[in-house]
């Protein structure tokens, strides 16, 4: 049956706002039909949900966890309403913390906030740092009044551009150009908008949180210390020793050892010593990516600043920003704002977007990171000195001199850490692999696809330093990690399945690991024998959380412990997994999706699962391994960096990009769209699914602009989130 042909029969009259209303399954007071509340009909249905402190929201996909039978299912699942507000169940709270455009230290809190990291102070005061992450333009250009009390030049510079074919090297400009002043204005106010911040926050005597300036407060934007050389980013490790050399293949930007800001930053975590690292993701959209064989960089023209209303990239290109500097893994003191904030060069540069730390006295520091793009590989770097003690803030300095290797899964469950140092065999996988290029004049990448052609490759670059250069070992490694994801590919790394967040399991000291996606693109394919979904099918979209086990030196074994996808394929119901969190007390990893924009608003499969949504995964009692949703986020949005105070009582989490399809939501518009699920019992039935189009989140009012957020989750009666589950 056509998709337009179900809808028709599904609306009876049209899909106009005069027909009848949906039912809102997702809300956070149950579900309510024509009959009455609805009613848990399955016995093991029941004792799983009476085993949770909450009772789970209901989402759009039958779910063995909702508490239905299969024809309660039919009756309750026919018509359905997803909601622009963020929901948790009843006996929970949210509160609005903080929001683009508020005032935070000498700045402002910036847009699409993503990581978040606790910090105590004393008495009821702590620290929260944030991550923001990239611009969305259509959100941005028409929040952005309304957000920052100011205007700025965009249809003068989207007509001026549109000119030129919609980009433009900004230093091609003369300097009496018309279009030199917009172009600055908006990217310097879209760099301001990303980096890091530091908010210092207050609980009150009723448990509500609530900003506090104070001189903690700090912002490191993508352009801070363009202006001033005391706000310049230090960094560490072999990579400097490429930023400070003085002859070069590419692009010198005079600064060597010190960077201008940093952007995109996405994912991260804490340390045990009390610091934050930000994860460095797609600043690929911003500056150049590529590199000659010395590590140093081609010059920013090759990423022109663009400007159309609907994208929004090369913003390094006004500043002269050199593409190697970005893409590293960040450390920041937030209780020590006069540190200066270091990137941690022998922890790679590639897209960064997870990071878990291991401190254990007497052991080598271990750091675990994931490169989030598909075909991107899992990391592990482990110092060469020792840790003493995990609480000394001298462990940063473990940060600097180490050996990153890159994990080689087996289909036995099995794995390797592969060392990327110079002397490791270039020992690419089959093709397509994107490999340095040949011609290390050239630099950049190479598409390969022919075995013949791989294995000649091999043999003119027997070892990973005969692809890179220096003056010293030192130079030849900085070249090697600031390449080091096509380095990676030379030397046989697994290609994945975009791994998104990594933490360790404070009871096993496991890694898991998030795989948001096991499609493939043209930059990489993840290995088919290791990312298959139920029923050995690939590729799969929906993802896994893996728990991988070190078993000795170099050495682990893995296993998929949950895989995303609906009930009826075999899944656990959520759809690309992507932060993950532990609760204080142990008893559950908490999870956010990250089902993309364009699948949210229909394309592909995502649009099946509604909104992006937060999950609770019990690792004990009777629900152990089962998925609950707990949150589900505004229309269009992302929800990310679940984070806990110490005592469990609150959880922070963001909102990043409501209504990034759409925009602003207009005189409240929606639309209806069919889908086919199956119920429990292994029914089709056919859905109809009202849709807002675009958000007014977090203010609801009827057409307010949208803008990104981070809320506090607590109970109503103060108590930690979760009971224990045993």
């Amino acid at each position: 049956m056509q998709r337009r042909t179900l809808l028709l029969q599904l609306l009876g009259v049209g899909a106009s706002a005069t027909a009848a209303p949906a039912l809102a399954l997702i809300n956070r007071h149950g579900v309510t039909g024509a009959s009455g509340p609805a009613s848990a009909a399955s016995p093991a249905a029941a004792s799983t949900v009476a085993s949770l402190p909450f009772r789970p929201l209901i989402g759009p996909l039958p779910l063995p966890g909702d508490g239905l039978s299969a024809a309660e299912q039919q009756r309750t699942y026919t018509r359905v309403a997803l909601r622009d507000a963020l929901l948790v169940p009843d006996g929970y709270q949210v509160e609005l913390l903080l929001q683009w455009g508020d005032r935070l230290g000498s700045g402002r809190f910036g847009f699409n906030n993503d990581y978040l990291a606790f910090t105590p102070l004393e008495g009821n005061r702590s620290l929260l740092t944030v991550n923001f992450e990239y611009i969305s333009p259509r959100l941005w250009v028409e929040g952005y009044r309304e957000a920052m009390g100011r205007d700025l030049p965009f249809e003068p510079l989207r007509l001026g551009l549109a000119r030129l074919g919609g980009s433009v090297d900004s230093g091609a400009l003369a300097p009496e150009d018309p279009l030199r002043e917009p172009l600055l204005a908006v990217a310097r106010a879209a760099m301001e908008d990303l980096g890091i911040g530091v908010a210092e926050i207050e609980r009150d005597p009723s448990g509500r949180w609530r900003p506090r300036a104070g001189r903690l407060d700090r912002r490191i934007s993508g352009i801070s210390g363009l202006s001033d050389p005391d706000q310049r980013l230090h960094c560490s490790g072999p990579a400097s020793a490429v930023f400070r050399r003085r002859q070069r293949l590419g692009y010198d930007d005079r600064l060597g050892d010190r960077i201008i800001g940093s952007f995109a930053n996405c994912a991260g975590g804490q340390t045990p010593w009390g610091t934050v690292l930000s994860a460095e993701e797609n600043f690929q959209s911003q500056v150049v990516e590529a590199v000659f064989a010395d590590g140093s960089s081609p010059p920013p023209a090759q990423r022109p600043f663009r400007f159309d209303g609907e994208r929004l990239d090369g913003l390094g290109n006004p500043f002269g920003l050199c593409g190697n500097k970005y893409g590293w893994m960040v450390e920041i003191n937030p209780r020590r704002p006069q540190e200066p904030a270091v990137k941690h060069t022998a922890l790679g540069r590639f897209r960064h977007e997870a990071v878990a730390v291991r401190a254990r006295a007497g052991e080598p520091l271990v750091v675990y990171s994931g490169c989030d793009r598909r075909g991107g590989h899992l990391y592990r770097y482990e110092s060469r000195g020792r840790v003493t003690d995990p609480t000394d803030r001298r462990n940063s300095d473990l940060l600097t001199d180490g050996t990153l290797a890159g994990a080689v899964f087996h289909p036995d469950g099995t794995g390797e850490w592969r060392p990327l140092r110079p002397d490791t065999p270039v020992a690419p996988l089959a093709g397509p692999v994107l490999l340095p290029h040949s011609d290390r004049r050239r630099g950049g990448v190479e598409r390969l696809e022919q075995a013949e052609a791989i294995a000649a490759y091999a043999r003119r670059f027997p070892t990973l330093g005969d692809l890179y250069e220096g003056s010293d070992d030192q130079e030849t490694l900085g070249a090697l990690l600031i390449d080091v994801h096509y380095a990676a590919n030379a030397a046989g790394i697994t290609g994945t399945a975009r791994p998104e967040d990594t933490e360790l399991d404070p009871r096993s000291g496991d890694l898991l690991v998030a795989f948001t996606s096991g499609l493939a693109s043209e930059e990489g394919i993840p290995d088919p024998r290791i990312f298959r979904g139920p029923r050995g099918r690939t590729p799969w979209n929906e993802g896994w959380i893996m728990r991988l086990s070190e078993t000795g030196p170099g050495r682990f074994r893995w296993r998929m412990v949950a895989t995303g996808g609906a009930p009826a394929d075999g899944g656990l119901g959520f759809a690309n997994p992507d932060n993950l969190a532990l609760d204080p007390g142990g008893e559950a990893l908490w999870m956010v999706s990250d089902i993309g924009t364009g699948e949210l608003n229909g394309d592909r499969n995502g649009g099946a699962f509604g909104n992006n949504t937060c999950w609770v995964i019990p690792l004990a009692g009777p629900g152990a391994g089962q998925a609950h949703c707990f949150a589900s986020g505004p229309m269009e949005c992302e929800l990310t960096g679940p984070e806990f105070s110490v005592d469990g009582r609150s959880l922070f989490l963001a909102v990043q990009h409501p209504g990034e399809a759409h925009g602003r939501r207009r005189a409240m518009a929606r639309e209806g769209r069919a889908f086919s699920v199956t119920t429990g019992d292994g029914r089709p039935l056919e859905q109809l699914r009202w849709v807002p189009l675009g958000s007014n989140w977090p203010s609801g009012a009827a057409d307010a602009d949208p803008r990104p957020g981070v809320v506090v989750i607590r109970r109503d009666d103060g108590r930690p989130l979760l009971a224990p589950f045993s």
